[in-house]
């Protein structure tokens, strides 16, 4: 199951479609669906998240709890809202082009993919512009 929550933001209602995106692409990972919250938020209570459980005193649009269990993706993936609106700013795309891009990076995430360093960053390019042109 994969579910949306809002804490201390707005609801984004153009966004309930996205879900079979998910799935499908969990799917394409040859994973099964387990329980995976996406959860939006302001820049404070991410920041909160970010101290608090990795030690990183920086704004960031995306943190990813992974609760994976053998073959079934499950977690809990936190997205600053105002992160994304500055970003889809900054990076010239629409809100929701860089709300898609977010969604599928943490989801990447849960599948495996990480993104410390050079070569694994561009791996995880690759799967989210491949992801996201499957939209």
């Amino acid at each position: 199951m994969i579910a949306f929550e809002y804490l201390e933001t707005e609801e984004i209602i153009e966004i309930s479609h996205q879900k079979k995106w998910l799935k499908q692409v969990i799917s394409n990972e040859d994973k099964l669906v387990g329980d995976i919250t996406y959860i939006f938020c302001n820049d404070d209570y991410l920041l909160k998240k970010n101290i608090q459980f990795l030690h990183h005193n920086t704004l960031t649009d995306v943190i990813t709890f992974d609760y994976c269990k053998g073959n079934s993706v499950s977690g809990d993936i936190f997205i600053s809202i105002e992160r994304v609106k500055e970003n889809s700013e900054d990076f010239k795309v629409d809100f929701l082009s860089e709300l898609n891009r977010v969604l599928v990076h943490g989801l990447l995430h849960l599948l495996g993919y990480k993104d410390k360093t050079e070569s694994e960053a561009n791996l995880m390019r690759k799967k989210e512009n491949y992801y996201l042109s499957k939209y």
